[in-house]
């Protein structure tokens, strides 16, 4: 059964949008190898929900060049409707929108992962779609990237990537606001270091230059400010987002999860119920599956690119795919090859 958004309902029947693709197959992972008990994780397996890319997705779907990589397309939600609302300075209404946006690619060797950013303040053009009450909205050009998400759900999402990479999504993960801070806080907090004082009103965080543990609601303020840093665009806040990224996922892997499986479970809980994943991930044991083929998949060593961009000439608050960079970046992408220096360089640069 789906509801209006093409989402298929699992267990419970809260919204439970992800965030990190490697950070969840790692907990799952773990969480296996430490083994549990049957009601442990059936109760992990009902939280996670999902949607049925290929029955939700409309139209032609791009064609799958290199067979043996995977993409993943990794949204973070924005909703500050329910337990969101009163964080990160909870001063936006409760629709939600795609504050984090980005394409891992898992080349086939299973050895170096690359995570293409999409600015959501990015002009796109978005094609015909189904809406949540079922209707028919139109394809656009022009379109802001992250208000895909708010009309359309996260099938939109996937056809509007797919329409302007060529990429075809094999995978699909979600996470909303209030499950990213039960997660950092589970798992003790994340260390960051900030090359720059920031100061951010709008989404709380005061930090000086330096090394900060940062708890979930910190988390939280850290990866939405863009006020504090560069020119105060959504492009500054990229930077911080993979940073974080890569912190957190190596504390995972620092941390000594198979001696506490009581804090494994914590950990696993707070991820699951704020997951939304595709069918062919919508389990314990797939995630499980398919976190064993990323086993050589060392978080230090995923580079994190940019999608490049440049301001656009009408509206200079927004911005498009710079050409030819964009157009090299998913083409190496799709055929599984070297990125190229040149399709990494990015006109626009926040500041």
């Amino acid at each position: 059964m789906t509801d209006e958004g093409g989402r298929r309902k699992r267990g419970r029947s809260r919204k439970r949008p992800v965030l990190r693709i490697v950070l969840g197959t790692l907990l799952v992972l773990v969480l296996a190898a430490a083994g549990t008990g049957y009601w442990l994780y059936s109760r992990l397996d009902g939280n996670i929900e999902s949607i049925d890319i290929d029955d939700a997705v409309n139209g032609e779907r791009p064609e799958k060049l290199a067979t043996g990589a995977r993409d993943i397309l990794v949204l973070g939600s924005d909703s500050r409707s329910g337990d969101n609302k009163d964080l990160a300075g909870g001063n936006v209404g409760g629709t939600a929108r795609s504050d984090t946006a980005m394409v891992v690619h898992i080349p086939e060797g299973r050895q170096q992962a690359v995570a293409v950013s999409i600015p959501r303040d990015t002009l796109v053009s978005r094609p015909k779609c189904t809406k949540k009450d079922g209707s028919e909205l139109p394809a656009a050009e022009r379109v802001m990237f992250n208000s895909v998400y708010t009309s359309a759900g996260p099938a939109c999402v996937i056809s509007t990537v797919e329409k302007m990479s060529g990429v075809r999504i094999d995978h699909y993960m979600e996470i909303d606001f209030s499950g990213f801070k039960e997660l950092v806080d589970a798992i003790g907090g994340v260390t960051v270091d900030v090359k720059e004082p920031i100061h951010d009103k709008e989404s709380g965080l005061d930090l000086t230059a330096g090394s900060h543990k940062l708890d979930g609601t910190q988390s939280l303020a850290f990866v939405r400010t863009r006020h504090g840093i560069g020119d105060g665009s959504d492009l500054g806040r990229i930077g911080l987002q993979q940073q974080f990224m890569m912190a957190l996922l190596s504390e995972v892997k620092s941390q000594d999860l198979l001696g506490s499986p009581a804090k494994s479970f914590k950990i696993a809980d707070s991820l699951t119920q704020s997951l939304t994943t595709d069918s062919g991930l919508d389990s314990l044991t797939k995630l499980a599956d398919f976190a064993r083929s990323m086993d050589g998949v060392d978080p230090a060593s995923m580079e994190t690119i940019m999608l490049p961009v440049a301001y656009d000439k009408v509206d200079p608050n927004r911005v498009v795919a710079a050409e030819p960079q964009a157009t090299e970046l998913w083409k190496a992408i799709r055929e599984d090859s070297a990125i190229p220096e040149s399709a990494k360089k990015s006109p626009a640069t926040g500041g």
